[in-house]
This record gives C-alpha cells, structure tokens and sequence, in this order.
C-alpha cells in the first residue's frame, strides 16, 4: 500500500484512512486461505468486531485478525535451497496489506527457491464499520501530530504492546522447525523479513524473543532508530526511501548494527515514499528486491544445501 509522499508526515505505518481518490477505502468479502495454518496463539481481548477485508489503494487489507495464521509458499523443488523466510506485513498493527507486502513477496521469494511463510499476525481492534475506522485512525493521529508551525517535524510513532504479534511469530517459527522436514527447510538458514509495522515486529522479535533463532532479518521501510544489539544478532538488510517519514534523517538503527560489528547492507532510495512494497516504475526503489535477493546469494542463502 503505497502512501503518497505529501500525506506520509501525517501517518504511520500505512493507517492512512483519509478519503482522497486513490486512497479510498472499499468494502471486500474475505478472501479465502485454504492453506493458512492457526498457530493456537488465542484471541485479542476487548475486540469488538469479527475479522473483515476492504480495498485501499487497490491492494486487499484484513483487519480485526484475532486468529494468528500462518501460509506457506513452497518453491517448486527443482529451484528450493532450504532457505525460508517468515514475511510479516505490515498496517500500524491494525490492520495487514497482506498482498503487497504478504503474498506478492511470498511468490517472488518462491522463484528465488525460498519457502515464504506469511505471518497473518494478531492485531489491535478497530471499530467494526469502516466509517468508525477512519474515526478511530483521525483521533490515533491527532494525538501525534505536532502542532502548528512553519516546519513541523513527522510525529513520533506510538509505542505499542507487542506481546501478542511476538508470540505469534514465535510460533510461526516453531511451526516451521516443527515441518523442516515435510516442508524442505534447512532450520539453520531460517530468516524474517517485514514492512513497516511488520519491519517492526521483525525487530521485536530480533531483539526480544527467546526462542527464535533467525539466520538473517530484513526490516523494511521501518524505523530507524537506535537499538541495543545482541552479541549473536544476525545479518540485517535494510532498505528505506529517502521521503518516507520512519526515516526522517536518523541512521540509528545503521549505527546501532555497525558498532556491534555485526554484517548490515542498507539501501536508502531517492524516492519512494512509505509502503512501496515490490516497488513501482518510474521510482528507485522499483529493483530493492533485486537488490535484496542478490545479497540473499552473496550470504550463501541461496546456494542449496548441496552446492560446494
């Protein structure tokens, strides 16, 4: 879902719910999961509305997920490698572009011989009409916005309980080690990957979790600043646009990395703006992807487990 550049210093992390002509939100009947797994990680408390699907910058969103899941996309086994990927989307924990930044990466990791695993993580309630989304969205970012002034910086992005989205990755990973076999992974070339609220729970778990042992993270589009280090984190990729409002000048995160002395690549982009996904014509970050799956190849990820 893609944020137009004069609208993203007034957002975060795609919950833009304002009415422009590209930007208008439609209603959706739910689209159907047939291979999606429940994790078993329970519900959301205080939700007030049954999981629903609308349209926005022509892309499909869920929101209101209180039954985490998680769909595997298996390469054909001519290509696979055993490297897997868990693909977080991302939405401002309220909702998941889960085709532009869940499924359309899923497959393009899949002609990569990756298995993709789309993590269809819990989210914060929302009201239940999309006319009370778009309420709910206005009073969020009204609280967070700066106040009047000639140059206003972007706001802060809200700091969030991220219990449940942690333990849903959790046992998205542990589902993973559980099927290596069936599924064709390799569990030492397991990595994760996510935009935007996704980049963050990316992160979270990265710095957090107790029981995920990532071989590689790629946080996208998210924010950018500094963070304690493991001593055994992993290799980070990290690509962000130049006007997209979670960079806003700050490298911390970068930084952060390098003076661990732990492996970064970070691509910052012309242009852009927040939410680009698999990238669009005309812009820069059009080849991030290839970008990412060649440094994917210089790691060894791609290189299946039989290659010298």
């Amino acid at each position: 879902m893609r944020i137009p550049t004069l609208a993203a210093a007034a957002l975060f992390a795609l919950c833009s719910v304002a009415s422009a002509q590209d930007g208008t939100i439609y209603p959706l009947d739910p689209i159907p999961e047939p291979n999606a797994i429940p994790l078993g990680t329970g519900g959301v408390e205080n939700q007030p509305a049954e999981e629903s699907w609308f349209r926005q910058w022509g892309e499909p969103m869920v929101r209101n997920v209180s039954t985490a899941t998680l769909t595997p996309y298996l390469p054909d086994p001519a290509k696979a490698n055993g490297t897997a990927v868990i693909v977080a989307p991302g939405g401002g924990y309220r909702w998941l572009s889960i085709n532009n930044e869940g499924w359309k990466i899923a497959k393009a990791l899949n002609e990569q011989g990756v298995a993709a695993f789309v993590l269809k993580y819990r989210l914060f309630p929302t009201p239940p009409t999309l006319d009370g989304l778009r309420e709910s969205m206005n009073r969020t970012f009204s609280s967070v916005t700066p106040g009047n002034g000639d140059a206003p910086p972007p706001p802060r992005p809200p700091r969030f309980d991220l219990s449940n989205q942690l333990a849903d990755a959790e046992a998205a990973y542990a589902l993973i080690l559980k099927n290596a076999k069936k599924w064709g992974v390799d569990t030492d070339r397991i990595g994760m990957m996510g935009f935007s609220a996704g980049a963050g729970l990316t992160m979270h778990a990265t710095l957090n979790s107790k029981t995920m042992k990532l071989a590689f993270i790629a946080p996208i589009y998210g924010g950018m600043g500094a963070v304690e280090v493991p001593k055994d984190a992993p290799p980070m990729f990290v690509a962000i646009a130049v006007d997209d409002f979670l960079f806003n000048g700050d490298f911390g995160l970068i930084k952060s990395w390098y003076e661990a002395k732990r492996p970064v690549e970070f691509h910052l982009y012309q242009d852009g703006g927040h939410g680009f996904g698999m990238g669009y014509p005309n812009h820069p970050t059009y080849w991030w992807f290839e970008v990412f799956t060649h440094w994917l190849d210089v790691n060894g990820f791609l290189k299946s487990k039989t290659s010298k």
